[in-house]
C-alpha cells in the first residue's frame, strides 16, 4: 500500500515535466520565474471511507497546486501553464500505480497588484488524489 507521502511526492515528480519551477510547501519567492510557478501544498486528505475487510481506508484526498504567473502576457501564460499540468495529469492518472485515480478541479484565477512590478495572476488548482491504505497514518 502506498504511502500518503510516496502518493505526494510522485505528483510533485510529474508536475516537475512543467516549464514552470516546481516547488512543494514553500513560500511565495520574491521573484516568479518567467516560465510561472507552481507550489505544491499538502492539502487535506478528508475523513476516509472505510471497509473491514481486508482493513482499507478509502480517501478522496484535496491537494492544491498554487499556480503564478507574471508580466505583460500573464493571462496566456497563466492558460498555458494550466493546460500544461492538465496534460501532466491526464497521462498518467495513477501515478504510476499509486492511487486509483487523480484528476484536477477547474482554478479560480485572480489578479493580484504588485506595487511597482507587473501584477501577478494566481490561483488555487485543487487535485483529488483517490487512493486507499491499510494504515491512516501511513
Amino acid at each position: 500500500m502506498p504511502s500518503r507521502e510516496t502518493i505526494l511526492t510522485a505528483l510533485h515528480a510529474l508536475l516537475q515535466a512543467s516549464s514552470a519551477t516546481v516547488l512543494r510547501g514553500d513560500i511565495l519567492p520574491e521573484r516568479v520565474p518567467p516560465a510561472g510557478l507552481l507550489i505544491l501544498r499538502d492539502g487535506d486528505p478528508g475523513d476516509p471511507g472505510v471497509t473491514l475487510s481486508p482493513l482499507r481506508y478509502h480517501y478522496q484526498h484535496r491537494a492544491e497546486i498554487e499556480a503564478v504567473v507574471q508580466g505583460a502576457a500573464r493571462d496566456a501564460a497563466f492558460s498555458t501553464l494550466c493546460a500544461g499540468i492538465g496534460v501532466a495529469l491526464s497521462a498518467d492518472r495513477t501515478l504510476g500505480g499509486l492511487c486509483d485515480w487523480v484528476e484536477a478541479e477547474a482554478p479560480r484565477p485572480v489578479d493580484l497588484p504588485v506595487e511597482g512590478a507587473a501584477a501577478l495572476k494566481a490561483a488555487v488548482i485543487p487535485v483529488l488524489l483517490h487512493y486507499s491504505t491499510a494504515d491512516p497514518l501511513a
